[in-house]
């Protein structure tokens, strides 16, 4: 894809907008992450407003706090260990990441701020023509399946006897491509187009969302996505059927951002 410049979106107030970079200037996870902590720091101050550090990253597997050694890859692929919430996911060419540095009151509602992000991808996702929704249990934003009943058969076998509603230590990546989480569109399954992990310290958000623009979804069939082993993951593109890139979403998701997170009414967490 055509690289994308450095550059701030001028906000007058409210939430900032940074694009660290894009395409051949994709920035190295744990630079980023270390920005992440520089802005978090001077968001706590008061020395910078709420912002937003938009980015593509190179491939690279983060394991947030509750990972298994199960979920990890099989062939020894490298994983960065991170403080955030949730557990493995992939980063890479085609997925647009978001880090929404963002001060709430005390105690933070954890939940109302995944919420917010979600809503604001499911909005995203919207004006793009893909219906995307929630999914109770599972944060991040969703394509639905088809009902379990409609779904075609695995293996030739009956979904009533698909291992992996019944057989806790089944493992996808052993058990060939029909299973992979980047088919899971052709199965017809529930299949997870952004991704969420964040940590929040000293009431300041870090970390944030992860969209599926249109990337190589095969890179996931190394993991247990998000340690979810019966649904698998989608791109705008791919439920699309063409070309979306990153440049195309980024003042969409921007645009989102800012009217979910700026009009919000921020309250503490009910104790």
């Amino acid at each position: 894809m055509t690289a994308i410049s450095r550059g701030d979106t001028p906000a007058p107030e409210g939430l900032r907008f940074v694009q660290l970079g894009f395409g051949a200037d994709a920035v190295d996870y744990e630079t980023a992450w270390q920005e992440q902590r520089r802005v978090h720091a001077a968001r706590f101050a008061d020395e910078v407003p709420d912002t937003c550090l938009l980015l593509e990253h190179p491939p690279v597997y983060t394991a947030g706090r509750r990972t298994d050694d199960s979920e990890r890859p099989l062939d020894g692929t490298p994983v960065i260990d991170v403080d955030r919430g949730g557990k493995i996911t992939w980063h890479g060419p085609g997925q647009l990441v978001g880090y929404p540095i963002q001060k709430l009151p005390r105690p933070v509602d954890v939940v109302a701020h995944v919420r917010r992000l979600e809503e604001a991808i499911i909005r995203t996702c919207a004006e793009f023509g893909v219906e995307t929704t929630r999914i109770e249990g599972r944060s991040g934003v969703w394509v639905l399946g088809d009902p379990i009943a409609d779904r075609p058969s695995l293996g030739g076998l009956s979904l009533d006897f698909d291992p992996r509603t019944a057989d806790e230590e089944f493992d996808p990546r052993l058990n060939g491509p029909e299973y992979a989480p980047s088919n899971a569109g052709q199965r017809r399954e529930d299949r997870k187009l952004a991704a969420i992990g964040i940590r929040v310290a000293k009431g300041v958000t870090m970390h944030g969302f992860a969209i599926n623009v249109n990337p190589d979804n095969t890179s996931f069939d190394k993991i247990v996505p998000c340690g979810i082993r019966d649904a698998g993951v989608t791109s705008l593109a791919g439920e699309l059927g063409r070309d979306v890139t990153i440049a195309d979403v980024l003042p969409v998701v921007e645009k989102h951002l800012r009217d979910v997170l700026e009009n919000a009414v921020l309250l503490p967490r009910a104790v």
